[in-house]
């Protein structure tokens, strides 16, 4: 694929990212794209590796060395067919995916991988500009109706994958925009939200109902809207969040990340009735976590004129390269920087936060943390135990936790009586995502847990599969995984 010595003739290369002190003043996007000539090499460093690990690693099966191979030749319009043959939204994934198939490479066994999320992204980009992407509404209507409860990326997956099938799909979205965490989770610096619009123009366009602004489970009894449709599939994601029950943890100024990264997002979006504000300005900011919501958090606190930023991790310090018990294929837990750490924040490792300090008003003014280390044993947990003699105090009126997620709510589930799973996942198996009440079933993070946006495409995607098969008997219109969806883009 590709060119048979461009591996060897070109070296691997990325989007430029504007300078630091230019971005931080704004919520905008800031790479800077490379140019056509550029996004051809790299595609001609794709390799004919006779077995593409890429694929999986890729839990969409995306066709990469297919549409590498396209780009490679100058056909764009090819290359944007091939990619929306298993994706619904290369122009997420192409954003926001931390690229397993890039760790996935057989070029990067030895040498960096191919650029295939940055070739991902331009192809789809390329798409929109020249109008390759256009509705493509169902020739025919089964009749069937199908509520989707969530409109995030699995929502969406599985919602464009029914209506193409003929079913008659309504998306319920409780905030007041489409998209989930993109919308209000993902900075606009990440991925400005008229992405998010666009698609769904398109969405529409083919026929697709939503319904913003309407709480399943509050609105509208999750048993009530059973009765009204053929089949129900819950996408509403993994949204409760894990906390730290440490002493101070009710103080002012202990802050949920999400709280504050939704609120900025509607701030970004025009909205002025936000509540209690939540800002960064001229405030010493700590963030406890080491994930993308806490890189998220560094961006954002950045962008308010913090005084300044720290990021705590409990887990001790990667190293840049493959971890020797974490060999190729396999997603390898590296030290990873992003671009929001490059802003100015300082990073520390195996810390744990012991107690936050606040003063009479109960306003949060520093914290204690001391240093752990991680005691492996073969065939046992790794324990997580305190360095005596190093505990320490810090300055800080603003604490962010970026902690992740714990599981799913369970409004709906209890209303449907539905199974949960020992996570607190809505349980249901990945042979049919049917939960144990038959038409009604789950996908994304609500049935998975907390995980990436590539997997809640790929399970909206074969949840929908299962769902025509359910309503109709048997599948013909829509494709399992990898095997490629119909060619319209």
């Amino acid at each position: 694929m590709g060119k048979i010595t461009g591996f060897l003739e070109f070296d691997r290369k990325v989007e430029a990212y504007a300078p630091v002190e230019e971005r931080i003043k704004n919520y905008k996007e800031f790479t800077e794209p490379l140019d056509s000539k550029e996004m051809k090499d790299q595609g001609a460093r794709c390799m004919d590796c006779g077995i593409p690990f890429c694929h999986s690693g890729c839990p969409l099966g995306n066709l990469i060395p297919d549409f590498n191979d396209a780009v490679y030749r100058g056909k764009w319009e090819k290359a944007a067919t091939i990619l929306h043959s298993t994706n619904n939204f290369p122009e997420f994934t192409g954003r926001l995916c931390p690229a397993p198939c890039e760790e996935a490479c057989v070029l990067g066994i030895n040498e960096d991988p191919v650029t295939i999320e940055n070739i991902e992204k331009n192809i789809v980009e390329t798409a929109f500009e020249k109008g390759w992407i256009i509705a493509n509404p169902p020739e025919t209507r089964t009749g069937k109706t199908v509520a989707v409860i969530g409109s995030g990326p699995s929502g969406l997956a599985a919602a464009q994958q029914l209506n193409r099938a003929g079913h008659l799909v309504t998306v319920f979205e409780r905030d007041q925009k489409v998209g989930g965490l993109m919308r209000y989770g993902i900075p606009d610096f990440k991925m400005e939200k008229n992405v998010i619009d666009r698609r769904v123009k398109v969405l529409e366009e083919e026929g697709i109902i939503f319904k913003t602004g309407v709480h399943i489970g509050v609105d509208i009894k999750a048993d009530a809207l059973k009765n009204d449709f053929d089949a129900l599939v819950l996408c509403g994601g993994a949204t409760v969040r894990r906390s730290l029950p440490i002493e101070g943890s009710d103080l002012k100024g202990v802050v949920q990340a999400m709280d504050f990264l939704a609120q900025n997002n509607r701030r970004v979006d025009g909205i002025t009735d936000l509540g209690e504000e939540i800002k960064a300005t001229g405030k010493d900011v700590v963030v406890i976590g080491g994930g993308d919501t806490g890189s998220d958090c560094i961006g954002t606190s950045i962008r308010h004129g913090a005084n300044s930023v720290s990021n705590f991790e409990i887990m001790s310090k990667g190293t840049p390269e493959r971890p020797e018990d974490q060999p190729w294929p396999f997603w390898p837990m590296r030290l990873r920087t992003s671009s929001s750490h490059k802003e100015g924040a300082e990073r520390f490792f195996s810390i744990s936060t012991k107690k936050f300090v606040g003063d009479k008003d109960g306003n949060l003014k520093g914290l204690i943390t001391s240093e752990v280390e991680w005691i492996k044993e073969p065939g046992k947990r790794p324990l997580l135990k305190e360095v005596e003699g190093t505990e320490k105090e810090w300055k800080c009126n603003l604490v962010l936790l970026a902690l992740g997620f714990t599981g799913s709510e369970m409004t709906i589930a209890d209303q449907l009586g539905l199974q949960a799973d020992p996570r607190t996942n809505i349980k249901a198996t990945a042979k049919d995502y049917m939960t144990n009440v038959p038409g009604v079933f789950v996908a994304g993070d609500q049935r998975r847990g907390q995980s990436l946006i590539v997997w809640a495409i790929s399970e909206g995607r074969q949840a929908a599969y299962h769902i025509d098969t359910y309503l109709m008997g048997t599948t013909s219109a829509l494709p399992l995984k990898g095997e490629g969806d119909l060619p319209r883009i």
